[in-house]
């Protein structure tokens, strides 16, 4: 029995190059290579502007200051994501309000949104869970109607797609103010750690750079290749939010692989699809005709009369060498924010959010997955399959 992990990476000679080059050239912190995997990112996504980051929590956090919120404003979010998105709002001491998502998208509910919003709202944080675009369109649409800015939680999405104008719009070519991605090793492409910023606003852009980089008025890599000597100044208080060169160079060869890597998760969900077509215990999920996933995850959903059965059915996964995970946890049924006055739930509760969660399996799809690890997978599914509907 081979064990089929969650995820694999799928690093190659090409990134052991990339980083042996940035320790020989002695520059490993922000430089060059950051600046080049900027650009890079930009052009992938269609953004006029891109800026590496630490990661992705400290990119949503800097966004918002950025935008000038802190305490006594309202940020609109999901509690229906990592812990990470609520923590940002919480870190510049503005207060969460959580809206329901939908059950497709597992996205922001634009209905929920709209009522919301209210006086103390100066910014709507909406997330693109799994990679899976939300209705985001819409949900600009709204925030541009009541003049509230929109930030995109972008982590999981590079290469998502929504069709746009009748044609195709990558995520981040941002709908909102900003779009912020992460690298981390779970993502489509990882640098270990790491995240970015993606704008059309240059006065974003330039403010954003300030704030990674301690409110420095001038750039190591300018002070540092001046004819000239160069005295900096702090010009505000920020922070180190930086993304390091060898970050960077371990990012650049993944992305120019980016279009190959989306073909193999795309086949790999189309297989996943086929088989779980008319399995017993769980069902694929179904994709809007507008958007077209990266399948940074594959979310599977319990089928009648298994949906209390999610613990149950991972731990069979598991008995038979393949890990899952359940569904994307809810902020404000973790300890951190239970009983706390920090955050409220907008009208109409949350109660898609808590049943996505509890009725959600999180399948193996990664890129590196071989053809072995693939028909393990299928052979644990059609058992799982077989052994539950005899069970009943």
């Amino acid at each position: 029995m081979k064990r089929v992990p969650l995820v694999r990476l799928a690093l190659s000679d090409a990134e052991v190059e990339a980083a042996a080059r940035v320790i020989r050239s002695g520059w490993i912190t922000q430089g060059p290579e950051v600046a080049a995997f900027e650009a890079e990112f930009a052009a992938a996504v269609g953004a006029p502007h891109a800026v590496a980051l630490a990661n992705c929590t400290v990119a949503l956090e800097l966004s918002l200051r950025a935008l000038g919120i802190g305490p006594g404003d309202e940020v609109v979010t999901v509690s229906h994501s990592f812990v990470a998105t609520a923590n940002a709002v919480l870190a510049v001491g503005a207060r969460p309000v959580f809206v329901d998502v939908e059950a497709d998208t597992f996205g922001m509910d634009p209905r929920r949104l709209g009522e919301a919003l209210g006086p103390r709202t100066r910014a709507v944080l909406c997330v693109h869970q799994l990679g899976i675009p939300c209705d985001v369109a819409r949900i600009a649409d709204l925030c541009a109607a009541r003049g509230v800015p929109l930030i995109e939680d972008a982590a999981c999405a590079i290469g998502s797609e929504v069709r746009d104008a009748g044609g195709w719009r990558r995520i981040g070519r941002p709908f909102g103010r900003v779009a912020c991605f992460s690298f981390h090793p779970r993502k489509v492409i990882t640098t270990g750690d790491g995240g970015m910023i993606t704008t059309a606003d240059g006065e974003m852009d330039g403010r954003l750079r300030l704030l990674r980089h301690h409110g420095m008025s001038v750039s190591d890599t300018v002070r540092h290749e001046s004819p000239r000597v160069v005295f900096e100044e702090y010009v505000e208080a920020g922070f180190n939010g930086r993304m390091t060169d060898l970050q960077a160079a371990v990012g650049r060869p993944q992305l120019q692989r980016l279009d190959a890597i989306l073909g193999r998760r795309r086949q790999l969900a189309e297989s996943l699809a086929a088989a779980l077509d008319e399995h017993r215990v769980l069902a694929p999920p179904l994709p809007r005709a507008d958007a077209r996933w990266n399948w940074q995850s594959y979310p599977a959903r319990l089928r009648e009369p298994f949906q209390d059965r999610q613990r149950d059915v991972l731990q069979y996964l598991l008995d038979h060498g393949v890990v899952g995970k359940r569904g994307v946890t809810n902020a404000h049924q973790e300890p951190a924010y239970a009983g706390h006055d920090t955050w409220r739930a907008g009208p109409g509760g949350l109660s898609v959010s808590e049943q996505l969660r509890d009725t959600t399996v999180l399948l193996p799809l990664f890129h590196a997955m071989d053809e072995t690890e693939s028909a393990e997978l299928m052979r644990v599914l059609r058992q799982l399959h077989d052994d539950f509907a005899r069970a009943g």
